[in-house]
């Protein structure tokens, strides 16, 4: 199957994107293809690269708001999981898959539970997708066995199914969560098979004290002390740090993920360290978290929120400039979950959004990286290409009245449970 997209905006002028199976062949001459998309009025963009989140939470949106941390999670959320079904997250993640789409994300990186019916959500969906089954043992030996055996036959699962656009990969909730034995059994695993380890990092100034009492030393430390600080290491939130903390991630080769509008929606107390992850060299990511923290899965939001909180916690504003968002929910997703996308160059895979340029807040167009920043969102993207494949064109995605119908229903019986 081939695909030629006519005349669309790329690098500042028109041109042709010639893709054949699920590469980007070529870039400029028109030629024959299977289908023609008219890329007239529209810009083409990488797929977004959503690089943490929970996509069944979706089930949760706007169910419990305005709440501090602990009372949100442990008040709220953790006893509404224990009623999550395999078929709850297998509709949780397709509705989360769909409005992904919608939004021109093309991969994302998961951890939950059920995640085998994760993985056949995203199968069905057509996306590209890192999952991971989330890992908590409470430093409880039996139960630790038990969740390594669980992540084992997850990705037996996944590798079952033998498809190229999911990967699996290690879990661990977080450093207070998860056994010493359990991070240096999963390092073992990402070192000897090549899976990356998705883990929360440094999220709440709590997480530091409880670290110091179990470790006796923050959770950088610990975590480089058991020889899980990696490039493999796919470190989430990664807010409450010391310079020294940053600089060996840096040196490990870590990749974060900052979420701007989860941390400054659960009031997490401090602004991710862009300008110190910058200078150390550490390989940046953007993502929504969960939809019950955010509460949407909306990229655009996530680099227009990242850039605003940086300009205004360090009351600078060339701090984090568009481009540079941009390239986090691109290639430094990309980079972060190590595959072949988040640029338009020939050779790279597939995975293309073309984005309206005919809307009120599209225009004028004097930057194209400044207007996909700051000025639009979501509903701008019009098609969805991911592996060579068509998932929406003109905003239509195939099943999705299903899909937030049975979601919708789902939501409000895990609620009355």
């Amino acid at each position: 199957m081939s695909i030629l997209i006519e005349d669309v905006l790329l690098g500042g002028r028109d041109t042709n994107v010639f893709i054949e199976g699920n590469i980007i062949a070529e870039i400029g001459r028109k030629q024959e293809a299977d289908i023609v998309l008219d890329g007239r009025g529209k810009a083409c963009i990488p797929g977004l690269i959503n690089a943490h989140t929970h996509a069944a939470m979706t089930l949760f949106r706007g169910y419990a708001d305005d709440l501090n941390l602990q009372e949100w999670l442990e008040g709220k959320i953790w006893p509404l999981e224990t009623k999550l079904t395999a078929e709850d997250v297998f509709w949780g993640t397709k509705l989360a898959c769909l409005e992904m789409i919608k939004g021109g994300t093309t991969t994302f990186n998961d951890m939950y539970f059920f995640m085998e019916e994760a993985a056949r959500a995203v199968l069905e969906m057509g996306m590209r997708a890192v999952l991971s089954y989330g890992v908590i043992d409470l430093f409880d030996e039996g139960k630790a066995e038990k969740e390594i055996e669980a992540t084992q036959d997850f990705i037996r699962s996944v590798e079952a199914l033998k498809s190229s656009r999911i990967n699996p990969a290690l879990g661990p909730h977080a450093i207070y969560s998860v056994s010493r034995g359990t991070l240096e059994s999963f390092k073992e695993m990402a070192m000897d098979r090549g899976f990356k380890v998705h883990i929360h990092l440094a999220e709440t100034e709590s997480e530091i004290k409880q670290s110091k009492e179990i470790y006796g030393r923050g959770p950088v430390r610990a975590l480089e002390e058991m020889g899980l600080l990696g490039p493999w290491l796919v470190a989430a939130h990664s807010v409450w740090l010391a310079d020294a903390d940053v600089r060996l991630m840096g040196e490990r080769g870590v990749s974060v993920v900052h979420n701007p509008t989860s941390n400054m929606k659960l009031a997490v107390g401090r602004a991710f360290p862009y300008k110190n992850m910058r200078a150390a060299g550490v390989n940046i990511a953007l993502g929504t978290d969960g939809a019950s923290s955010n509460n949407n899965l909306d990229m655009f939001e996530a680099m227009k929120l990242a850039c605003l909180l940086q300009k205004f916690y360090t009351r600078d504003p060339t701090v984090l400039r568009a481009e540079e968002a941009v390239r986090m929910a691109t290639g430094g997703g990309a980079a972060a979950l190590g595959i072949a996308a988040g640029k338009i160059e020939e050779g790279k895979l597939a995975d293309v959004a073309l984005v309206s340029l005919r809307r009120p807040e599209m225009v004028p167009l004097f930057s194209l990286r400044s207007n996909i920043a700051y000025s639009a969102n979501a509903s701008a993207v019009d098609t969805v290409i991911c592996d060579g494949k068509i998932l929406m064109e003109d905003r239509r995605v195939d099943g999705e009245e299903e899909i937030l119908r049975r979601a919708g229903e789902i939501a409000r019986n895990v609620a009355s449970r």
